[in-house]
Order: C-alpha cells, then structure tokens, then sequence
C-alpha cells in the first residue's frame, strides 16, 4: 500500500480560504458567578429534532472553560448596527467578568441567566448537550432551552476578514452597494 505524504497547508493561506465563507456574527455568553461573552462566527444549527445548535471555541481561550464549568450558554446573532458589539467582544484588551458587560446593553436570559445582547436579531439559550475535539479547536452542542427572533431586521456578516452589513437589499459592501446592485453593473458575479 502506498502511503500519501501529508498535505502541507500554510497556515495563512488556509485562513483566507476560510474567510471566503460568509457567516453570520454571534456573541456567545455564560452566566453565573463569573460571566464571559466572545464573539462567533462558528456557529450553526444542527437539527430541528431534537432542536441542538453548535458552536466551535477554541480549547486555549477563556470561554472554553466556562462553558465546561458553567454547562449552559446563550447566544446572540448580532443586526447589521451591532458591528460595535461584535469588536467589542473580540477585543482581548476589554475587562473580564462582569466588567465587560458595562460596555453594551443586555439583559439576563429567562432560563439561563447568560447575558443577552439587547437589539440581536435571535437569542438562543442552550444547555451543554456534548463536545467533541476538533483539533486546537472544541465543538460544543448545545441543547435548545429557549429562542427568540426579531422580525424583519438586518444582520451583520463577517467575511475576508471584514464585517459587512445583510439588508433585506442583499449585502452591503465597501461601496455602500447591496450586492445584487453591484452585480448589475459588473461588479460581482454569481
């Protein structure tokens, strides 16, 4: 049997690659004695029946302990004016705890009490279902406890590495064009 080098990948490259997916932006929260919230792009549904959502946290940052520690969690897809928030939750410089809270309005979740960031489009409240290794990376699934939607809002995208606003227009890019606009004049094909 022939035996197949490894394939090397060029960690930078692979990380472009990725980008190109376009995702919604989330900020996962924890509640409890010592509350955390990240923001999140690797997060998505998996089934309907039972209903369970997933999401990706990576095994060295803080909210891979909490989530272990704490066992529920909630999240918050973020609208299109909610870029603030996003960085917010990004930004390794910020407080921890309670603290980083201060900066962004929220409000308790009915069932978990993790942070819920006021004015996102969905919030999902979730009991640690099971995790699985992937890598440097966890995938944690969630068990749904509670969800709530907001009728006819925008959202905000994250892709190639920059956050762009999804309107009921299509998807605004750098030039302020909703891209089926820019795709009429030449500027975007798909």
């Amino acid at each position: 049997m022939n035996e197949q080098p490894e394939p090397t990948v060029d960690p930078v490259q692979l990380r472009r690659a990725f980008g190109t997916f376009a995702t919604g932006v989330t900020v996962v929260t924890v509640g409890g004695e010592c509350p955390h919230g990240m923001t999140a792009n690797s997060f998505t549904s998996v089934s309907l029946d039972p209903p369970l959502v997933l999401i990706c946290v990576d095994q060295q940052a803080i909210m891979h302990r909490s989530l272990i520690e704490c066992g529920q969690f909630g999240v918050s897809v973020l609208a299109a004016h909610q870029e603030p928030v996003a960085r917010h939750f990004a930004d390794r410089r910020r407080p921890l705890g309670a603290a980083q809270f201060d900066a962004v309005d929220w409000v308790p979740g009915q069932v978990t009490g993790a942070p819920l960031i006021t004015g996102a489009l969905a919030h999902f409240e979730c009991e640690l279902w099971r995790s699985y290794e992937g890598g440097d990376h966890t995938i944690f699934v969630g068990s749904l406890l509670s969800v709530r939607r907001e009728p006819e809002a925008d959202g905000v995208l994250f892709v190639r590495g920059k956050f762009r606003q999804l309107n009921r227009d299509g998807i605004e890019l750098a030039d302020g064009l909703p891209a089926r606009q820019a795709a009429a004049r030449g500027g975007v094909t798909g």
